[in-house]
């Protein structure tokens, strides 16, 4: 019996997992007809179990004028693209439901705003609205949470990014004024990411009737402690305890899979509180909620038209404060929704796996038809599943990367217990001191490679390692990892060499106190040896998509790696490594002038990603011998910055903070010489700074208007103006959550390269590469076997 009993429960979960799967795939293949169309990508994106993030377009169309509501809209889109996402934009355009829609659908429905053929649609009336066509009344409309939750359902949506929820009306007692939106999270399975109600609604009431409606309610914790308030809207706080505190998007999508795994058949309310820095407090915004509310009871504005006046005595009331709070809360909730359908994602294709006994990780080929199944993913590096990029050693190699491959030793202070020392995180000087000493392989070119490596791309690491102990133990591991070594050269052991080695010394917090690296072999290697590293550079059998070089080599190395990479028409990116490495790739040559890392359009740099002080370090070397030259001064001017300088337009694009240390200001005077330059800023993000050529169409696009900080007015200069970007970190890692910080940037470079290759812009694959670079922070590898999970987003 208890035999009969495991056996039952498993034969239940398989059923469970398989009505699951069924009703997604049903979904997701319903046939288009007269009355709903769903976008081609959208359905892709179902079909392929990418994360589809729904968008409502009562915002547009009631909400935003003409044209800041198409502007809105596409920047919104941008946040779901940038974060890993397909955005479905929801609406009715001539007595058509659209989930998903065109640019042309997109700009023709936000322009329709304020018409009388353009409706607020909520779930009773989609049928009106789609039936009147057949009469031959054409009707327009933007969906509410409601209208968006049923067509979202219809084509097998799960998560859905608002701003904020309807609500039970103070006074509904007597006036039964209650949002249908409530009414449809109790009966339709969708999740809503929203900041709450607005405090001029019954929050306490508002969560009793979602309760009733056996709707699931919880509030991201957001970086607090405890049982957290429901959110309200304009504020963190409302003084009404949410029924669940949520830590992160993981825990959000693990609801959402259980839910529908459960079959129930409600919804979910997943309160996001908005950025703490444009929230408006309680006890401001509850004396402004009070006057609206008794304006709104004197003017006789009840029903429908209670909410908009509200809302516009609001507005008045805080002397514009609401709109800059509104966009930064839907901006954040879109995020946010974003990252939640991502986890989803995960999680099903998990399922889907082990119901099938096909690992997710695996990557279909791009350059090869063999297919080969993989092997569950595993913690261990030595036990990498083979993908039929990995197995197909003829395919063409997508990537260079020529840079340091070493061995790292980690050592991690460890005091003994019931010793003076124990209370001390610090190691000892001038004495020996226990520790745990841990070796991986490690070196910037080989983490960055190991990245794209996991991330699915094919690529080549060229470098030289020597030929002792180490060096033969680094080649072996990566043949048994299936990586390629077709490109690591070994020196003779006549030459002295040694594989480079990096030594790092943590405290007993595993923060880093000191390392020491010896990178000896490559800095030694003349310039006139690099085609031996990379044979093909001089008869050109192949050209590499890609060529990414560190700042291990010497200066006049590095150089000949990136001017062959541009001679063969490869993207070329550079990895600065340290401040001396990177101050040293600007100085001189030993013999002449700096003039050979060119001047855009001639530049031998596509894309570089120092940290701040590594871009400090390359700033301060190129104002003594490149910021005065005649082609950096033409340039500069044919940027179109004015006079006045660029300073409130640096604040807004990124913070004071930043201005005041001159990070853009250094970024943008170093764009003649590298066009495009992430700089890496710990938990502040990354700051994205480039040069846009003429006739790029980021130069008139309404959705990257906030980021286009100048337009030039030089003809015949090739530049086109200057896009700068604050990327703000998809989550903040401390204490245990750190394993290791080694390689953690290299990661990051990696998966940026990664995104390029499948012909993304920068701009949209950086979210995805910070997600990488999480990952490794917690890894005890170098660079988290754990990216192969989010190849597939790439």
């Amino acid at each position: 019996m208890a035999m009969f009993g495991v056996f039952g429960r498993t034969s239940a979960l398989r059923c469970t997992v398989r009505q699951a799967s069924s009703i997604r795939w049903r979904h997701a293949s319903t046939k288009n007809n007269s009355f709903i169309r769903v976008h081609d990508e959208v359905r892709e994106a179902l079909n392929s179990g990418k994360p589809v993030v729904a968008l409502e377009t009562t915002i547009y169309t009631h909400g935003f004028p003409y044209p800041d509501n198409v502007a809105l809209a596409s920047h919104l889109e941008s946040i779901v693209r940038v974060n890993g996402g397909v955005p479905a934009t929801i609406g009715v355009i001539d007595g058509v439901a659209r989930v998903g829609l065109d640019a042309e659908e997109l700009i023709r429905l936000t322009a329709s705003a304020g018409k009388d053929t353009t409706l607020k649609l909520s779930r009773r009336d989609l049928s009106y609205v789609c039936g009147m066509r057949l009469v031959g009344k054409n009707f327009n409309g933007g969906t509410t949470i409601a209208g968006t939750m049923v067509l979202a359902h219809l084509a097998g949506i799960k998560v859905f990014a608002t701003g904020g929820l309807g609500g039970v009306h103070r006074g509904a007692e007597s006036s039964m004024d209650i949002s249908a939106d409530l009414t449809e999270l109790g009966r339709t399975p969708v999740a809503v990411v929203s900041s709450g109600c607005k405090s001029f609604l019954d929050i306490g009431r508002t969560i009793e009737y979602l309760e009733t409606e056996g709707a699931g309610v919880g509030t991201f914790a957001d970086g607090r402690q405890g049982n957290v308030d429901f959110p309200a809207f304009w504020s963190r706080d409302s003084g009404v305890k949410s029924p669940v505190t949520i830590q992160d998007e993981i825990e959000a999508a693990a609801i959402i899979h259980a839910q529908n795994s459960l079959g129930i058949k409600s919804g979910l309310v997943f309160a996001n509180p908005i950025p703490e820095e444009f929230q408006i407090p309680k006890a401001e915004m509850d004396l402004v909620i009070a006057e609206a509310i008794k304006e709104a009871e004197a003017a006789g504005a009840y029903g429908n038209a209670n909410t908009p006046y509200i809302l516009n005595k609001i507005k008045e009331l805080t002397k514009g404060n609401s709109i800059p709070a509104n966009r930064a809360l839907i901006e954040s909730n879109v995020r946010r929704g974003t990252i939640v359908a991502r986890e989803l994602g995960l999680l099903e294709a998990n399922e889907r796996g082990a119901e099938t006994g096909v690992s997710n990780t695996f990557m279909p080929s791009t350059t090869s038809t063999v297919s080969v199944a993989s092997t569950p993913s595993s913690s261990s590096s030595s036990e990498i599943p083979v993908t039929p990029l990995e197995a197909a050693e003829t395919a063409n190699t997508e990537v260079i990367v020529a840079g340091a491959l070493a061995v790292d030793f980690a050592c991690d202070y460890t005091p003994f217990s019931g010793t003076p020392s124990e209370t001390s995180t610090t190691p000892q000087l001038h004495t020996s001191n226990p520790s745990r000493i841990t070796q991986t392989l490690g070196g910037v070119g080989h983490n960055i490679a190991k990245a794209l490596h996991y991330l699915g791309s094919s690529v080549s690491l060229c470098t030289a390692i020597g030929d002792d102990l180490s060096g033969h133990a680094a080649v072996v591991q990566l043949q048994s990892q299936k990586f390629s070594t077709e490109g690591i050269k070994t020196l003779s052991s006549a030459s002295s060499a040694r594989t480079a080695q990096y030594i790092a010394v943590n405290d007993a917090n595993k923060d880093l106190m000191l390392a020491m690296a010896d990178m000896t072999i490559l800095e030694d290697i003349p310039s006139a040896s690099i085609p031996s590293l990379w044979p093909s550079i001089t008869d050109r059998t192949f050209t590499p998509a890609c060529v990414v070089v560190d700042g291990n080599w010497s200066r006049d190395a590095a150089h000949t790696w990136l001017r062959a990479g541009k001679a063969v028409g490869a993207t070329t990116a550079f990895e600065p490594v340290s401040t001396s490495k990177a101050a040293r790739f600007l100085s001189g040559p030993a013999h002449g002038t700096a003039s050979d890392i060119g001047v855009f359009p001639q530049h031998i740099v596509d894309i570089a990603t120092p940290n701040q002080h590594e871009l400090a370090a390359m700033h301060a070397t190129a104002q003594q011998a490149l910021l005065s030259r005649q082609d950096w001064w033409e340039v500069i001017d044919a940027l179109g910055i004015s006079s006045s300088g660029l300073r409130t337009a640096l604040t807004h694009a990124t913070n004071a903070d930043l201005v005041d240390q001159g990070i853009p200001q250094m970024g943008i005077q170093l764009l003649p010489f590298i066009p495009t330059i992430l700089t890496k800023l710990g938990p502040k993000g990354v700051l994205l700074t480039s040069l846009l050529p003429r006739g790029d169409e980021r130069l008139h696009r309404a959705e990257y208007k906030p980021y286009v900080l100048s337009r030039t007015n030089v003809d015949g200069s090739g530049v086109g103006g200057v896009y700068m970007r604050l990327f703000e970190p998809p989550e903040v890692l401390v204490g245990e959550d750190v394993v290791s910080v080694n390689g953690v940037g290299d990661t990051f470079l990696g998966a940026v390269v990664a995104g390029i290759l499948k012909g993304r812009r920068v701009e949209e694959v950086v979210g995805l590469a910070q997600r990488a670079a999480g990952l490794t922070l917690r890894s005890k590898e170098a660079v988290s076997p754990e990216l192969r999970s989010i190849a597939h987003l790439f």
